[in-house]
């Protein structure tokens, strides 16, 4: 491609010789042929979490084994887009309901794994079989191999009395002064950014690094660092299982019925973990029926369940929004709430 040219303005400035003086400004061409849009932390620290609730009844409409791991794809892209934390997928009484909630376990967290390391913890599976046309997440975690920064995962590849040594996508692997079982997954935290891009330490067998929470890039740093999957077998499981302590302290459930999501943002109180629940094709409703907790309790509406019932795209022009419409819908027009009302210390 040539060189653009460079601009001229003229400018005329009233004098006694009335002199015009010419500027010259150049411009910058910008390479887009790879992404610049890299994820830069905003604060020192997040504290705040996001999380999904979604029904395993979503793939019962997917009428292929493709279709489906598409369906699984398009959602996972979507909660790494918008920095989800955490999915959970419930039983919301739907058919078939054990395979598919395996099948969307085993693909959002098969695609959550940084590329280097999915060797180690997928075996070839018929789940996974279609998962390879996927696009990738593409989160900060997933470093290409001579990148990387103060943290990065990896997977115990070996270990002895003194510790384990782990594999981290780089060319050299990295020891851990703690013992843990083979296979076992680990966010590592390095001493500086050119160990943690293998490229410290040149003289060591090993680069040394120490094993944290995979809560720490979030805290510490304020990245993005991908998203946990757990399973509930009721829409009440989600609430009573999450791993939060105190719970969740602000929810939202979708449906059409659901009052306008736009304007609620000064209505939202600072929260510390928020949950995001979706129904499946009969909606959120289904899940209530089949939830015997709620129903023993004397819950008559799903929505008494939540802070917020929503509507996520009031007037659409089409009958149906899909699920994983509704969680692109949703958190676009939630990510400004989120991002202004999470607590940020």
């Amino acid at each position: 491609m040539a060189e653009p040219k460079s601009k001229k303005r003229k400018s005329t400035h009233s004098t006694a010789d009335s002199t015009t003086t010419t500027i010259k400004t150049t411009t910058t061409e910008i390479d887009t042929s790879k992404p610049t849009a890299i994820f830069i932390p905003k604060t020192a620290s997040r504290p705040y979490t996001l999380s999904l609730a979604l029904p395993s009844s979503i793939l019962t409409n997917a009428q292929s084994h493709d279709l489906r791991t598409h369906l699984v794809g398009t959602i996972a892209r979507c909660a790494a887009v918008f920095c989800v934390d955490e999915i959970v997928v419930f039983n919301d009484g739907g058919a078939k309901s054990f395979q598919s909630t395996e099948m969307l376990v085993h693909i959002l967290s098969y695609l959550e794994t940084p590329q280097y390391l999915r060797r180690h913890l997928f075996p070839i599976h018929p789940n996974l079989k279609s998962a390879g046309v996927l696009p990738p997440l593409d989160i900060p975690s997933h470093y290409r191999m001579e990148e990387g920064g103060l943290y990065r995962e990896g997977v115990a590849v070996d270990s002895n009395e003194k510790g384990t040594i782990v594999d981290a996508g780089l060319k050299r692997k990295v020891f851990v002064d703690v013992v843990v079982p083979k296979d076992t997954r680990l966010t590592l935290r390095f001493r500086n950014t050119e160990e943690g891009a293998g490229r410290g330490a040149k003289e060591a067998e090993h680069i040394h690094a120490e094993a944290v929470s995979p809560d720490a890039p979030r805290l510490e740093a304020g990245f993005y660092w991908g998203y946990n999957v757990r399973t509930a077998a009721s829409l009440s499981a989600v609430f009573t299982e999450a791993p939060f302590e105190g719970g969740y302290d602000v929810t939202f459930g979708t449906s059409e019925r659901g009052e306008d999501i736009v304007g609620l943002r000064e209505r939202v109180p600072e929260f510390r973990h928020m949950l995001v629940a979706f129904g499946g094709l009969a909606g959120l409703e289904q899940a209530l029926k089949a939830d015997e907790e709620l129903l023993s309790a004397g819950v008559k509406e799903v929505r008494e369940v939540f802070d917020f019932w929503v509507d996520v795209c009031p007037g659409q022009g089409s009958r149906t929004i899909r699920t994983e419409e509704a969680v692109w819908i949703a958190l676009s027009r939630l990510k400004e709430t989120v991002e202004g009302n999470g607590v940020k210390k």
